[in-house]
């Protein structure tokens, strides 16, 4: 080869001008930023965000379930395709949320800021937490005309829930996100051999972990810290200072029981949307849509609580079935790439929602971290339907279970009957 030619051949990238441009360089996949974030965070502050309860068996099931499921593409022109779609009356960009992560700031200083941010500029809702590290009123501040969900836990005392809701509605909420998977906290065995504590609190580990990792080390001493002012803070009706209280009882593993009544109660006193968040059970799912609950999140929380618990994606396609028309489905848990939200959606959900995903994303980088993740999903997303043969959400809802298949189902067609052996043999014989 001439020297002309080579030089013709030649790529020579220059510096990246942002860390958007950067991390278009280098990060491909949900996967390449849980790389990334893990060289950012100390080992044990990583290991809060992967970890699940127990043998973690739901946590592994949860990704894997994903693979159980095919794609069957159809020939033929796409065309203006198109991501949008609606959520509780309200339009997004793409059938995704960001659902409520506690402790945010503990991953990167700017926490649910950034990745409110980062939500609004995407156009998809977001929900906060309870147990945020930023208020919901700063959040709402930093981010005017974002879709703002806030996270509660059912609770038998109505003074204290009213003043909640009461302060969750003048900070511009427009749904509740309520846990139904949270009587009792998992045991996640990872944080408590790494001696993990949220707020963390100063241990030699922490030192040494926080020597290795100075980037981290810094924004978390140079900033504010971490708290929870959702539990602390004053609200128009007074304080709530039996919040921390309730937090603490939850957290040594007492319950305050709550049950339908509660639920019942809650509907009649918020006018918004209301999510149930962490429903299962099909039945669970029908009573919600009898007593008026505008969606559910089929949710394991992430593989958090309850292990051995069944995956979101398996039971699904009944749930869906069982509802349909009844209440909005999103589902959460294991959702790492488009091609994910896609089989989802195919199954009967309305959406879907991620957690560690845009974690990863926001340790890694900040609000860019979790605004490169939000475009590689849709650019997945986008990818997958074309191939696929789709042009909107609202025609992969319509023909998607022609579209995918269980690895159960393709093999049961691929096995023929004891009729259709004995035909084909039959013919064989007569030729």
């Amino acid at each position: 080869m001439r020297f002309k030619d080579i030089r013709a051949l030649a790529s020579v990238q220059g510096p990246a001008r942002s860390v958007s441009e950067r991390l278009s360089r280098r990060c491909h996949s949900v996967e390449d930023m849980r790389k990334l974030a893990a060289r950012r965070l100390p080992g044990s502050v990583f290991d809060y965000i992967e970890g699940g309860g127990e043998d973690e068996a739901s946590l592994k099931r949860n990704r894997s379930s994903f693979e159980d499921w095919a794609f069957l593409p159809k020939w033929g022109s796409v065309e203006h395709l198109d991501l949008s779609s609606t959520l509780l009356g309200g339009a997004v960009s793409m059938p995704l949320t960001l659902s409520p992560t506690g402790g945010t700031r503990l991953f990167h200083p700017d926490g649910e800021t950034a990745v409110a941010r980062a939500a609004l500029a995407a156009g998809v809702p977001y929900g906060l937490a309870h147990l945020s590290t930023t208020t919901m009123e700063d959040v709402s501040a930093a981010t005017p005309g974002l879709r703002r969900w806030f996270n509660i836990e059912p609770t038998a005392d109505k003074g204290l829930l009213q003043a909640v809701l009461h302060r969750v509605s003048n900070a511009g909420y427009e749904a509740l996100l309520v846990n139904v998977d949270c009587r009792a906290i998992g045991h996640r065995e990872r944080d408590y051999r790494n001696g993990f504590t949220a707020p963390p609190s100063i241990k030699p580990k922490t030192v040494m972990e926080g020597a290795l990792h100075p980037r981290w080390a810094f924004g978390f001493l140079a900033n504010d810290a971490i708290a929870f002012p959702n539990l602390d803070a004053d609200v128009p009706d007074g304080p709530l200072s039996s919040t921390p209280d309730m937090w603490r009882t939850l957290l040594a593993g007492s319950y305050e029981p709550t049950d339908w009544d509660d639920i019942r109660d809650l509907r009649s006193r918020w006018n918004g949307p209301i999510i149930l968040k962490g429903v299962v059970n099909p039945r669970d799912a029908i009573i919600a849509a009898e007593l008026g609950i505008d969606a559910i999140q089929v949710s394991n929380h992430g593989g958090r609580q309850l292990d051995h618990m069944a995956s979101p994606l398996d039971v699904l396609p009944e749930i869906a079935e069982k509802t349909a028309g009844l209440i909005e489905v999103i589902v959460d848990g294991g959702i790492r790439r488009g091609s994910d939200v896609v089989k989802a959606i195919a199954l009967g959900a309305d959406a879907c929602s991620i957690g560690r995903p845009y974690l990863y994303g926001l340790a890694a980088a900040g609000q860019a971290g979790v605004a490169h993740v939000l475009k590689m999903f849709a650019a997945e997303m986008t990818r997958t339907m074309m191939l696929l043969g789709v042009s909107t959400i609202e025609e992969l809802r319509g023909e998607g279970r022609e579209l995918i298949r269980h690895r159960s189902e393709a093999f049961q067609a691929i096995t023929p009957t004891p009729e259709a052996h004995m035909a084909h043999a039959e013919t064989r014989s007569s030729r």
